[in-house]
């Protein structure tokens, strides 16, 4: 993901959001891993299951993923690009996001701790495919998660982005999203955390829900 927010965007694209139910799980699969390679990371870096589990993802972490997207609430977000016609258009992008305490290994991180109790909502990954990169599709994931959490009752949004320190991320770096764009959607700055990104540091950051 290249943050969208930066010098050189091209011309936005006109985005629908929906959430990563089941019947939409060939779209996720379509993003998260597009060459179909059973072992891709499958945005799971932070929500690997139980010990007990986890060997199931040596073997096709899209099955988990699948198991994941027909539950409630859904892992994730779908951005797909509008077309002139009817429908919803091409799948562009995807945003993973939940509450944090379903998220097992956030839950235990070191390198981003929580900062206190309350129950937040946690944007994790964002995944734009490149043809559709600098054209504001995280922007509106991240304005649909924001929204998304609020109806699900969430106090607030947390994301967890890097903060380059000179020149541009690559796009695998900048899966977390950057300081920049969420800062733009209201979220503001908490807490420094000891997680890094392409060698740039991460920020806990956070929008309250609560008006």
């Amino acid at each position: 993901m290249v943050d969208p927010t930066a010098p050189g965007q091209r011309t936005p694209l006109r985005c629908e959001v929906r959430p990563a139910t089941a019947d939409r799980f060939d779209d996720v699969a379509a993003v998260l891993s597009p060459t179909g390679n059973p072992r891709a990371c499958w945005c799971l870096a932070y929500r690997e299951p139980s010990p007990a589990d986890r060997r199931r993802l040596d073997d096709d972490r899209g099955a988990y993923v699948r198991e994941l997207t027909a539950r409630s609430p859904a892992p994730g977000l779908l951005a797909y690009v509008r077309g002139d016609g009817e429908g919803e258009g091409e799948v562009a992008g995807w945003c993973g996001l939940g509450p944090r305490d379903s998220m097992r290994r956030l839950r235990s991180s070191r390198t981003i701790p929580a900062v206190d109790d309350l129950p937040v909502w946690s944007v994790v990954c964002f995944v734009v495919l490149a043809r559709y990169r600098r054209r504001g599709v995280a922007t509106a994931l991240l304005e649909a998660a924001v929204e998304h959490a609020r109806s699900a009752g969430a106090p607030a949004i947390e994301g967890y982005p890097v903060e380059p320190v000179e020149g541009r991320l690559g796009s695998a770096a900048a899966f977390p999203g950057t300081v920049r764009l969420f800062e733009a959607a209201g979220f503001a700055k908490v807490a420094p955390t000891s997680s890094v990104s392409g060698g740039a540091p991460r920020w806990v950051v956070r929008r309250d829900l609560r008006d």
